[in-house]
C-alpha cells in the first residue's frame, strides 16, 4: 500500500529540523560561553597570582623598612621603568590631547608564516611578531639611533672593549608571571649555542661571544672572544627567552625545531596560548600583556591577517578590515585618484633609511657540483643583461633605485665611486663567449661546450605581482642574448625548503638592512654550510679576510675603508645581481594617529608602541 507524504509529515519534519538547529545553536552558544568563562577564569587566576606576589612584596618591603633599609626599585636612582629613555616617544604620545588606549591594530602579511617560534623561524614577518612579544636588554632610539636601556637599566664596558656588564631592572616579568633575571639571559645564549637546536643563523651571529655569565640575580656579563665593531648591539639586542618555558625542549629538541608557535617573552603583547599557534589559523593575534613592566601600550590587540593575494589585500583595506596597505607602484598612482580611499586614509611615500634590497641569487653549487653560475664571468654577464633601470622605470614607475651592493648608498659603508653596471648586451655576450657559451647550432640560443642549451629556472614568490612582471620582463631580455629563463612561481613555504636544501638554479628574494650592515652572515664562506645564509655557495677568500677584519675593527674611521673594499669585491664577483631598493608606498587608516617618519623609518611598527586611536574613532571592543 502506497504511503503519501502529508502536511502533517511536513510539519513534523520542519519541527524536528527546527529542534535540531536550535539544539546546535544552543551547543555553540554554550561552548562559546565556556570559552569566555575559561578566559575570564585564566585572567582571574593571573590577577590572584599577581595579588599574592604583590602582598609578598609589600611584606618584604615593610620588613626592610622596619630594618631601616633604603629601597630603590626600577632603573637609575629616582627613575621608574616606564620613565626610562626607551619610552620617551611613547610617553610623549600619551600627552597628545586625543590620546586613548584601546582598539586593535590590524595589519597583514603577504605570505603565510611557517612558524613564529624564535630561532626556528627565518622570515621578517615572524621577526615582526616576535618583536612585540620578546624584549632585549637594549633598544635603539629611532631619532638619535643611540642605544638606550630596555630590560637593562645600566651597563659598563671594560677598558679592552671585550666585556659588557649589564644591570637588569628588577620587577620585570614574563607574560606568564615568572620573573626575568640574569639566569634567563645566560640561558638564552646557551640555548642558542646548543647544537641540537636548529639555530645555525643565530649561532653565526653570536659566534663572537665567548661566554655569558650571571654575576648576580640582576647582573650579567657578556665576554667577547675578540674586538667586534657591533659588540654592544649584539649583546644588547639578543631577545631574552624564559628558561622555565624553553628549557624542557632541550630534552626533546626535535619538538622545538619542528614547532610552529612556541613564543613567550616579557614584551608588551603575548599570545593567548604561548604554545598553541599554528599556521592554519591564517592570522596571528596578540593580546596586551597585563603584566608588562613598562609603559602600557595603546592597543588592546595587535593582529596580522595572512592575505597572500595583492588584490584581496587591497579590497580588505578598502573594507576597513586592515589598517595598512603597502601599494604596488602602478596601483599606487591609480589609488591617488581614488577619492573614497584618500578620504579615509593617510599616505606615506618614502625611502626607508634602513630599506633592504631585492636581488637574484645565482646558485654556484647544486647536488655537490659546480653550476654554470660558479663562473664569475657568467654572473657578471647576467647582471649586464638585467636592465635594472628599465625595471625601475617601467614596472616600479620610478619608486625605487638601483641597488649597487648590500650597503645602503647613503651609508659610509658604500664607496660613492662605485657605479651600478648598466645594461650592455655586447659586454654580456663577450663574457658569456669567454665562459664557453656560444650559439653552436644557429638556433639563436646559447649552448655550452657540452652542447647543452643555456637555460635555468628562476624561483620566485608566486603571489607577488611585481616580481612576476619582473621575471617575465627578464625572460624576454635574457632571450635576446640566447638564454632561456624558465619562471618557477613557488609558494613561500616551498621556497624556504628549496633554500634549505640549496635546490634551485637561481632565486629572487630580498634582505632587510640595518643601520650598519654586517655581511658575514650572507657572504662569508663559513655560512655555506647547511643552515647558513650563504645559500648560493659563494666563496672568496679575500672577501672572507676583509669581512673578518672589518668586524674586528672597532674604530669607525678604520672600519669603513674595509667595508668599501669588501663592497668592491662583491661588485666584481656579483654573487647576487643586486636589483633595487624600493620606496615604501603606504596607505594607513585615518584612525591611526601619531604616525611619524623617524631615522629608522615610519613608526607604524616601532616599539615601544607610540601610535594610537582616539576614543571616538575606536571600532574594536574587548
Amino acid at each position: 500500500m502506497e504511503k503519501r507524504f502529508t502536511f502533517k509529515d511536513f510539519f513534523l519534519f520542519a519541527f524536528l529540523a527546527l529542534l535540531f538547529i536550535t539544539l546546535l545553536l544552543s551547543m555553540y552558544m554554550v561552548d562559546r560561553q565556556w570559552g569566555e568563562m575559561a578566559g575570564m577564569q585564566r585572567i582571574m587566576n593571573e590577577q590572584a597570582e599577581d595579588l599574592r606576589a604583590l602582598r609578598g612584596a609589600i611584606n618584604r618591603l615593610e620588613s626592610r623598612l622596619d630594618r631601616g633599609a633604603i629601597v630603590s626599585e626600577g632603573g637609575a636612582a629616582g627613575q621608574t621603568a616606564a620613565e626610562s629613555a626607551a619610552f620617551a616617544r611613547a610617553r610623549a604620545a600619551t600627552r597628545q590631547p586625543d590620546f586613548a588606549r584601546g582598539d586593535w591594530l590590524v595589519d597583514s602579511f603577504g605570505t603565510g608564516l611557517k612558524t613564529i617560534t624564535p630561532l626556528v623561524s627565518s622570515d621578517a614577518y615572524a621577526s615582526q611578531v616576535q618583536s612585540y612579544v620578546q624584549e632585549s636588554l637594549l633598544t635603539r632610539d629611532p631619532d638619535s639611533l643611540e642605544w638606550v636601556g630596555m630590560i637593562a637599566r645600566d651597563w659598563q664596558v671594560s677598558d679592552d672593549g671585550l666585556s659588557f656588564t649589564f644591570q637588569l631592572r628588577e620587577g620585570v616579568k614574563f607574560s606568564d608571571g615568572e620573573p626575568l633575571d640574569a639566569d634567563d639571559v645566560v640561558f638564552t645564549f646557551e640555548f642558542i649555542q646548543n647544537p641540537a637546536i636548529a639555530a645555525p643563523r643565530e649561532r653565526a651571529i653570536y659566534d663572537k661571544i665567548e661566554s655569558v655569565k650571571a654575576t648576580g640575580p640582576h647582573e650579567v656579563v657578556f665576554k667577547f672572544k675578540e674586538p667586534y665593531f657591533n659588540s654592544l648591539a649584539l649583546a644588547g639586542g639578543m631577545a631574552i627567552m624564559p628558561r622555565h618555558f624553553y628549557e624542557p625542549y632541550l630534552d626533546k629538541p626535535e619538538t622545538f625545531n619542528q614547532s610552529k608557535g612556541l613564543l613567550l617573552g616579557s614584551g608588551p603583547y603575548r599570545l593567548a596560548d604561548p604554545k598553541g599557534w599554528t599556521p592554519d589559523q591564517g592570522l596571528v593575534e596578540l593580546q596586551r600583556n597585563p603584566r608588562y613592566w613598562g609603559l602600557q601600550p595603546s592597543f588592546d590587540r595587535v593582529m596580522w591577517k595572512v592575505i597572500q593575494n595583492d588584490a584581496a589585500r587591497l579590497t580588505t583595506f578598502r573594507n576597513g578590515d586592515i589598517d595598512a596597505y603597502n601599494a604596488r607602484p602602478r596601483e599606487y598612482q591609480t589609488l591617488l585618484d581614488d577619492k573614497s580611499l584618500m578620504s579615509r586614509s593617510q599616505r606615506f611615500e618614502y625611502m626607508s633609511p634602513t630599506a633592504g634590497y631585492s636581488y637574484i641569487g645565482w646558485n654556484q653549487q647544486r647536488n655537490g657540483k659546480a653550476t654554470r653560475f660558479a663562473d664569475e664571468r657568467v654572473r657578471q654577464a647576467m647582471t649586464y643583461l638585467t636592465d635594472r633601470q628599465r625595471i625601475i622605470d617601467e614596472i616600479m614607475l620610478g619608486y625605487a633605485e638601483v641597488a649597487i651592493s648590500p650597503f645602503n648608498p647613503r651609508s659610509d659603508q658604500h664607496d660613492p665611486a662605485l657605479e651600478a653596471r648598466q645594461f650592455n648586451l655586447d659586454k654580456a655576450r663577450r663574457l658569456l663567449g669567454e665562459a664557453g657559451y656560444r650559439d653552436r647550432d644557429a638556433d639563436g640560443m646559447l649552448e655550452g661546450a657540452n652542447g647543452k642549451p643555456f637555460e635555468f629556472e628562476l624561483v620566485f614568490f608566486q603571489d607577488s605581482e611585481d616580481t612576476r612582471r619582473i621575471v617575465l620582463f627578464l625572460k624576454d631580455l635574457y632571450a635576446r642574448a640566447g638564454i632561456s629563463l624558465i619562471p618557477k612561481p613557488t609558494e613561500w613555504s616551498v621556497m624556504l625548503d628549496l633554500i634549505n636544501k640549496r635546490d634551485f638554479d637561481a632565486i629572487t628574494l630580498g634582505w632587510t638592512s640595518g643601520v650598519e650592515t654586517d655581511i658575514y652572515q650572507i657572504f662569508h664562506s663559513k655560512q655555506i654550510e647547511s643552515g647558513g645564509d650563504n645559500f648560493v655557495g659563494y666563496k672568496n677568500e679575500q672577501l672572507d679576510r676583509l669581512i673578518e677584519q672589518a668586524r674586528g675593527t672597532v674604530e669607525e674611521s678604520k672600519r669603513m675603508p674595509l667595508w668599501r673594499e669588501a663592497e668592491r669585491i662583491l661588485h666584481d664577483d656579483q654573487p647576487y645581481t643586486f636589483l633595487m631598493r624600493r620606496e615604501s608606498l603606504v596607505f594607513i587608516d585615518q584612525r591611526i594617529r601619531n604616525l611619524q617618519n623617524t631615522n629608522l623609518g615610519l613608526n607604524l611598527g616601532i616599539l615601544p608602541v607610540e601610535i594610537y586611536v582616539p576614543m571616538d574613532m575606536q571600532k574594536y571592543k574587548r
